[in-house]
């Protein structure tokens, strides 16, 4: 399968860019946004991941023979595919920093270009950009709630759908895991894997003591053995807590045990309690079985003596919320701004191309974004996006703009980074961002807000398309 294909797309894009190209529009210049509407998981932010795998693409994508014969019988018009031979990707990309927080309705990611080009790349663009930063965010609720102190890693491949099981495990580090069960993902992105046993390992022994023994001393670097496959507490510890003793006899160290079933707050305090006894204080305690934030803030809450979790499905799959409702939105045609009209302000884009500034306090806390015209500098007031009656002033002590040009003539403008580098900068900009945003239950709603020039410019958009 190749993913640089054009034909990553849906059919309406080509459908579209067939028209623009029939009509002769296809070479107008054109802006969309990248937003999304609601916050996943009901918290108070989004942590933006994505944007390098999406970059990577746009300076490789292309329309391959085969992708040409397939149109062709898919009754697309000859000069639109002869014109799609030579298809790059040759526009600008201005855009938040991946590993940035971001918040509903605020443009991340401006996109101008051909419109064909525009509209052919947009599927990808959500594909990627909405599920990246849908899993970054999940497990950045979950580092929150375990604590720096705390190990996580990520062990979803199983479960993930398909491929993307291989974003996740990046879009995991990024927001916070320390490992992957996913070696491809490890190899690929240089994160640290991590790994352990099944329980069909053990079955397949005659009995356990000698499986862990042929285990540890088959890998005794980083060797985790799993516990619960009888008898957690009269069987799999007390094996264990052998076999970690034998290992000391060869100079080699046991790194943990691993519970993955039954009341892990009590099972992992009475292991901790036998590991100790036996002078084993640094054998660590790993953890999973359907874990999430919720799960671990209890297991906390229990005083669980709990090293490592390891998170699985529920992160992968960005449970509860399978989806990011991120959306690409026309904003300028021809250099012209546009809009689009709704009863409900909610369902209306921003205009024009446009810059998000970002307000921090004296200790570089986040206070409010307000977005205006790309042209413009910080305003000073804003007003609410959907209640245009509610105003305050803006200020702080410091002031940055959020949108970068990041490409040009479908080229990356600056140096590629890479995971860890972002997995840094959003662990930064997560301390930046004040705790009442971050809290689990009624997260405190983050400011973002209109200058009064892009509220006057969709209010005489809107005046002059409703009266025609």
């Amino acid at each position: 399968m190749n993913f640089n294909s054009a034909l990553y797309t849906d059919l309406y894009q080509l459908a579209m860019g067939q028209a623009y190209f029939l009509k002769g529009k296809h070479e107008t210049t054109a802006t969309f946004d990248y937003f999304f509407r609601k916050t996943p998981f009901d918290g108070g932010y989004v942590l933006f991941c994505g944007l390098e795998e999406v970059l990577d693409w746009l300076e490789q994508v292309s329309f391959s023979e085969t992708d040409l014969e397939y149109l062709k019988a898919e009754n697309f018009n000859p000069e639109f595919i002869e014109y799609l031979k030579t298809f790059k990707f040759k526009g600008e990309i201005q855009s938040v920093s991946e590993g940035e927080i971001v918040f509903p309705f605020s443009p991340i990611l401006s996109v101008t270009g051909t419109i064909l080009e525009c509209q052919i790349i947009e599927t990808f663009v959500l594909n990627s950009l909405n599920f990246q930063s849908l899993i970054a965010t999940k497990a950045s609720r979950i580092r929150y709630i375990a604590g720096e102190e705390k190990s996580l890693a990520e062990f979803g491949l199983r479960r993930a759908q398909g491929y993307a099981g291989i974003q996740a495990s990046r879009s995991a580090f990024i927001g916070g895991f320390n490992y992957t069960s996913n070696v491809l993902a490890g190899k690929t992105f240089n994160i640290p894997v991590s790994g352990t046993m099944a329980h069909a390992y053990i079955q397949s022994y005659d009995d356990e003591l000698t499986a862990f023994r042929d285990f540890a001393e088959t890998r005794p670097v980083n060797c985790v053995l799993l516990v619960d496959t009888y008898d957690t507490l009269k069987s799999g510890v007390p094996n264990a807590i052998t076999v970690a003793k034998e290992m000391e006899q060869r100079g080699e160290k046991l790194l943990g045990i691993r519970l993955d079933s039954g009341d892990l707050a009590y099972l992992s305090k009475a292991a901790r309690k036998q590991l100790d006894a036996a002078g084993l204080p640094e054998v660590k305690i790993a953890a999973s079985n359907q874990l999430d934030e919720h799960v671990i803030r209890s297991l906390k809450e229990q005083q669980a003596k709990i090293d490592i979790y390891g998170v699985g499905t529920n992160l992968v799959v960005g449970k509860l919320n399978g989806a990011l409702d991120g959306v690409y939105k026309l904003c300028s045609f021809n250099n012209t701004p546009r809009i689009k009209i709704s009863e409900n302000l909610k369902k209306m884009n921003f205009p024009g191309k446009k810059q998000v500034y970002r307000y921090l306090n004296e200790d570089g806390q986040y206070i409010a974004d307000a977005i205006t015209l790309q042209t413009l500098k910080a305003p000073r007031i804003m007003s609410h996006p959907f209640e245009p009656h509610k105003r305050m002033p803006v200020e702080g002590a410091g002031v940055k703009p959020l949108l970068q040009d990041v490409m040009r003539n479908g080229k990356r403008v600056h140096a590629k980074k890479s995971p860890d580098e972002i997995a840094k900068l959003a662990k930064q900009n997560l301390e930046n961002l004040p705790m009442e945003h971050k809290r689990f239950s009624n997260p405190h709603v983050y400011k973002v807000g209109l200058s009064p020039e892009l509220e006057a410019l969709r209010y005489q958009l809107k005046k002059d398309k409703l009266n025609g």
